[in-house]
């Protein structure tokens, strides 16, 4: 069964290509490669980002709180109807990243988020995940706001199940057509050579990776694929807005 509940830490880091491949050859020594990459180079993440109307939960988000909160609906690679995905909400408290999912029919995910009403009880769902997103929905009342897709590429510690390290590229964003069976075309987020790296962990991270990235002169950044659609959206608005 897939991990349905994650508390952990997440860092961020930018990378170009030349950078990306000397890392990779480091990680080959002590991490292993996630088992769908030892058979394809990278596999497809897709999400719709549920918001309010106003874009309260990703404006909150770009104000740096010390909690933040959202739901997402994440799909791998193009779905059906009838195929399961998963909704999830995903918090941050001081640092510390919490996420909390439940496999459901991407029909019943449309349908519960709508409604806001709970989809009958099945083995393949989580109770207490269903529970908490009916709450979240009582509170916010949300409508999907972006599709966001991206190919990734994963490892984990040898020693170490709890260490995660991914490389995501060609981050692609789409604000309409915001059903996942749609498709995962959308408009380029960031530069192709542009590479993000998230180092996730439960704990402190190994010696060996400290030193890579004092080698490599990789740095903590903080960066949110969502955060960063959304401010390029406002600034093209406000831009068409002036040459009107």
């Amino acid at each position: 069964m897939a991990i349905e509940v994650f508390n952990r830490y997440e860092n961020k880091f930018m990378m170009n290509t030349d950078t990306y491949e000397k890392v990779l050859r480091t990680l080959d020594e002590y991490m292993e490669l996630d088992e769908y990459n030892k058979t394809h180079d990278f596999y497809t993440i897709a999400n719709i980002y549920y918001d309010t109307d106003d874009h309260h939960l990703i404006r909150k988000s770009l104000s740096k709180p010390k909690y933040k909160e959202k739901l997402r609906l994440r799909a791998y690679g193009v779905p059906s109807l009838d195929d399961k995905v998963y909704l999830e909400i995903k918090k941050k408290v001081f640092g510390l990243v919490n996420k909390r999912r439940t496999k459901l029919v991407l029909s019943e995910a449309y349908d519960f988020v709508a409604t806001g009403q709970k989809p009958e009880l099945k083995k393949y769902m989580n109770r207490q995940v269903l529970n908490e997103i009916e709450y979240f929905l009582s509170v916010y009342d949300l409508e999907p706001k972006l599709y966001l897709a991206y190919d990734r590429k994963a490892y984990f510690g040898r020693d170490n199940r709890d260490l995660r390290i991914t490389f995501d590229t060609n981050i692609r964003t789409r604000r309409e057509d915001l059903r996942l069976e749609l498709g995962d075309h959308g408009e380029q987020l960031l530069d192709k050579d542009v590479w993000l790296m998230e180092v996730k962990a439960e704990k402190t991270i190994p010696i060996w990776l400290t030193r890579m990235l004092s080698e490599y002169k990789l740095y903590k950044k903080s960066f949110s694929k969502y955060g960063t659609e959304f401010k390029t959206m406002i600034s093209k608005v406000r831009s068409s807005k002036v040459v009107m």
